[in-house]
C-alpha cells in the first residue's frame, strides 16, 4: 500500500457552520435567529467557506516535505530515461570523400499542430566512407574459388553460383574500403534470370566479413528480386566490417550466399548471371537519443567545509549512459570525483559525491561528530575557493521520445551532402521521471524487499527498478524445478499504426535481459536458479463478418480491426487496458462483445477464432477458446473483418 496521507483537520463546511452556531448560543444567547436569511449567519457561512479552503490546503502536505520524508527512508525519485533509435542518413549522391557526421548532430520529428517536434541527437561520430567495387569472386559450396573480376571488365555474363545452385554457393563483392555502419548500394545488371525462385522471397542471405566471421547485413530493399532482374540491393553493413584478404585480394568483403529454403519456398533451378556489377555508399546508420549533452556545467565554488551541496542549472541528469563525473580545480588542472550511492563505505581520503539525478543536486561527503567529540570524515572535502564543475552530462528523456518508425524525418543540423533522414524502427526506452505519488507507492515495497529477492513480488519489484523501460515483468516458477524462478520481460514499444504491433518489436534486447539478470543475480538467494527471458506469445487471428446500415462501410471495418488489435494486445489490451493478463484464455464470446461495441456494427453475423503462429503465419482450425499457458500472452496476427450492408443476404 502507499504511504498514508495525513489528515490534520477533517472538518468540512457544514461542520464549521454548525460549530460556529453552537458558539453563538454560548456567547450571545440573545441572538436567536439562526436562519440563512440572517446577515450574521451569512457572515458565519462566508468565514466557514474560507476556513474550509484553508483546511484543505493544510491537509495537502507539500511535495517538498514528502521528498524530505522519502529521503530519510533512503527513497529517491527515479530520473527519466532517454529513448533511442537507429537513424539512417541518406546522401544526396555518392561522394568521393568521406562525409563525417559529428556527435551531437540533431534530427527531429516533424512539428504538428498539436505538439512540438521531438529532438534527438547522435551519440557518436559517423563517418560515411565511400567505396567502389574492386573485385568479384565466386565460391562454390565445395569451396572452389574463382576470381571473376576480369570477366566483368570485358562484359561477359558471370554465373553467380554453380550451374545447378546448391546451398552454400556464394558470390563475394570486394569493396575498395571497409564501410562499417554504412548503407551500400550493390547495382547489378544481367540478361539471364535465376529460374525457379520466387522474387519476393529468394533463398539468399547478404553478409559482411568482420575479420573473424560473416555477419548478416540488413537488406533495406532488393530491386533485383533475388538476382532475377537488373536493379539495386540496399544493404546496411554492420559496425564490425573490416578489410580482409580473400582469394589473394585485400578488400572490404560482402557476400550473397544461397541458404537452405524454408518449407514451400521455391529454390533455384538455374544460376542467375551478372554482366555489370557496381557498389557505392549512399548513406550511414547511427544511434540517436532523445537527450541533450551539456558540457562544462559550473556548479559553484567550494567553501572548504564538509557536507556541501551544489545543484545544476538544468535537470534532470540521465544516468543510463556513461557515469557522471564531478571535477574540482586543483592548481592549473582538474581532479575527478566519482559518484557513489552513499558515503557509508567512503574513507576520509576518497573523492566521492552523491547525486540526486531528478533535481540535479550533488552532495559532498559529510563529517560526523562521535560521542567523544571527535569528527569522522566520510570522504575528502574540496579545498576552499576551488571551482567545481561537471565536464559533461545528459539531460532530457521521457516517454515523448518513443516515436513510431519513420517519424524522425527532419535534419536540424546542417550537414553537407545529406539529403534526408529516417528511422526504420520505432524509438524505444524512453521513460518519464518518477512522480511523488509513484514514489509513495514504491516506498513500502522497497522497505519490505530490502534489496533481496525471495518472493515473486520481490523479483518483479527489483527487475522494474533495474529496467524501467520494460513495459511488463512477471515472475513465475520455472517448471517443476524447486528453487527456480522465471522472470518474463516485455519491452515497451510503439506501434507503427494504432495498436497493431509487429512480432519482432516484442522481443527484448539482449542488453535489457542482461541488465535485469545482473541486478537479480546479486540479490537472489543462494541456490536459486534464475531465468530471464521473453514470454511465449500465442498468436490469435479473428475472422469476422459484420453488417452495417451506414452508407460508407470502410470506417466500420477500420474501427472493428482497431478494436480487435486494441483488445488482444499484450501491452495495453484486456478488460482494464493494462495488457492482456498472463495465462488468461481467449474466448469467442468476448470477441463477439468487442465487435458489438464498434460504432456502426449493427449485427455481428459471424466470428471465427484461430490460433496462429506469429513467426510462420500458419494458423490452426477454428476454435471457441484458445487456452494460454501461465507464461504466455496473446499476439494479434492478421485479423480479417468483412463488412456488408445490413440488407444484403449471403448464401
Amino acid at each position: 500500500m502507499a504511504l498514508p496521507t495525513p489528515n490534520l483537520d477533517d472538518r468540512r463546511f457544514q461542520q464549521l457552520v454548525d460549530e460556529a452556531k453552537r458558539y453563538v448560543q454560548q456567547r450571545a444567547p440573545e441572538w436567536t435567529d439562526h436562519n440563512v436569511s440572517d446577515p450574521g449567519v451569512t457572515l458565519i457561512e462566508t468565514f466557514a467557506q474560507m476556513v474550509d479552503q484553508l483546511v484543505y490546503r493544510l491537509n495537502r502536505v507539500p511535495e517538498k516535505n514528502y521528498l524530505a520524508f522519502l529521503d530519510l527512508l533512503g527513497v529517491r525519485l527515479f530520473p527519466p530515461a532517454a529513448a533511442r533509435a537507429d537513424v539512417t542518413f541518406w546522401l544526396s549522391a555518392a561522394q568521393a570523400e568521406t562525409v563525417l557526421l559529428p556527435s551531437g548532430t540533431e534530427v527531429a520529428t516533424a512539428r504538428s499542430e498539436t505538439g512540438d517536434a521531438v529532438v534527438f541527437g547522435t551519440t557518436e561520430d559517423l563517418p560515411i566512407v565511400p567505396c567502389e567495387l574492386k573485385s568479384l569472386v565466386t565460391i562454390s559450396a565445395a569451396g572452389e574459388q574463382a576470381n571473376r573480376t576480369k570477366d566483368l571488365d570485358v562484359g561477359r555474363d558471370v554465373p553467380c553460383f554453380q550451374a545447378e545452385p546448391a546451398v552454400g554457393d556464394a558470390m563475394l563483392f570486394g569493396l575498395s574500403n571497409a564501410v562499417p555502419r554504412c548503407v551500400v548500394a550493390v547495382r547489378l545488371d544481367s540478361q539471364v534470370e535465376g529460374i525457379g525462385v520466387d522474387p519476393r522471397q529468394p533463398p539468399l542471405a547478404w553478409e559482411s566479413w568482420d575479420g573473424m566471421r560473416w555477419t548478416e547485413c540488413a537488406v533495406f530493399d532488393d530491386a533485383t528480386g533475388g538476382l532475377n532482374r537488373p536493379g539495386e540491393v540496399l544493404l546496411h553493413v554492420p559496425a564490425g566490417h573490416s578489410p580482409s584478404v580473400v582469394a589473394g585480394v585485400q578488400a572490404g568483403w560482402l557476400r550473397c550466399r544461397v541458404v537452405e529454403p524454408v518449407e514451400d519456398q521455391p529454390f533455384y533451378s538455374e544460376s542467375p548471371t551478372v554482366r555489370v556489377a557496381e557498389a557505392f555508399t549512399i548513406g550511414g546508420i547511427t544511434r540517436v537519443e532523445h537527450a541533450e549533452t551539456i558540457t562544462d556545467a559550473p556548479l559553484g565554488v567550494s567553501e572548504g567545509v564538509a557536507g556541501q551541496h551544489f545543484r545544476l542549472d538544468r535537470a534532470p541528469v540521465l544516468t543510463d549512459g556513461e557515469p557522471v563525473v564531478v571535477q574540482v580545480s586543483v592548481g592549473e588542472g582538474w581532479q575527478d570525483w566519482g559518484v557513489v550511492e552513499h558515503f557509508g563505505e567512503s574513507a576520509p581520503t576518497d573523492r566521492h559525491v552523491t547525486l540526486d539525478a531528478t533535481n540535479g543536486e550533488f552532495g559532498f561527503p559529510p563529517a560526523v561528530r562521535a560521542p567523544d567529540g571527535s569528527l569522522t570524515a566520510f570522504g575528502a572535502v574540496p579545498p576552499k575557493g576551488a571551482q567545481i564543475r561537471v565536464p559533461t552530462y545528459r539531460t532530457g528523456g521521457g516517454r515523448a521520445g518513443n516515436v513510431a518508425r519513420g517519424a524522425i524525418s527532419v535534419l536540424r543540423s546542417s550537414v553537407p551532402y545529406i539529403s534526408s533522414v529516417d528511422n526504420r524502427e520505432a524509438a524505444s526506452g524512453g521513460v518519464d521521471g518518477e512522480t511523488v505519488a509513484e514514489a509513495k507507492v514504491r516506498a513500502p515495497n522497497q522497505l519490505r524487499v530490502q534489496e533481496r529477492a525471495v518472493t515473486a513480488d520481490d523479483y518483479e519489484q527489483i527487475a522494474r527498478q533495474a529496467a524501467p523501460a520494460a513495459a511488463r515483468i512477471r515472475c513465475l516458477p520455472a517448471g517443476q524445478e524447486p528453487g527456480a524462478a522465471r522472470v518474463l520481460v516485455v519491452p515497451d514499444v510503439v506501434a507503427d499504426s494504432g495498436d497493431q504491433l509487429r512480432f519482432e518489436q516484442l522481443v527484448p534486447t539482449e542488453q535489457l535481459l542482461a541488465t535485469i539478470a545482473a541486478r537479480l543475480d546479486e540479490r537472489r538467494l543462494l541456490g536459486t536458479r534464475l531465468i530471464v527471458e521473453p514470454p511465449f506469445f500465442q498468436g490469435i487471428t479473428v475472422v469476422a463478418r459484420i453488417r452495417s446500415a451506414r452508407p460508407d462501410l470502410n470506417p466500420v471495418r477500420h474501427d472493428a480491426l482497431a478494436a480487435l488489435y486494441h483488445y488482444l494486445n499484450p501491452l495495453r489490451g484486456g478488460i482494464d487496458e493494462t495488457g492482456w493478463p498472463f495465462g488468461r484464455p481467449v474466448q469467442l464470446g468476448e470477441v463477439f462483445a468487442v465487435l458489438q461495441r464498434v460504432p456502426g456494427a449493427d449485427l455481428v453475423d459471424e466470428v471465427r477464432l484461430f490460433p496462429a503462429d506469429p513467426i510462420t503465419g500458419q494458423r490452426g482450425s477454428p476454435v471457441d477458446r484458445v487456452d494460454l499457458a501461465a507464461h504466455a500472452l496473446v499476439f494479434s496476427h492478421q485479423h480479417q473483418v468483412m463488412v456488408q450492408p445490413a440488407g444484403e443476404v449471403t448464401g
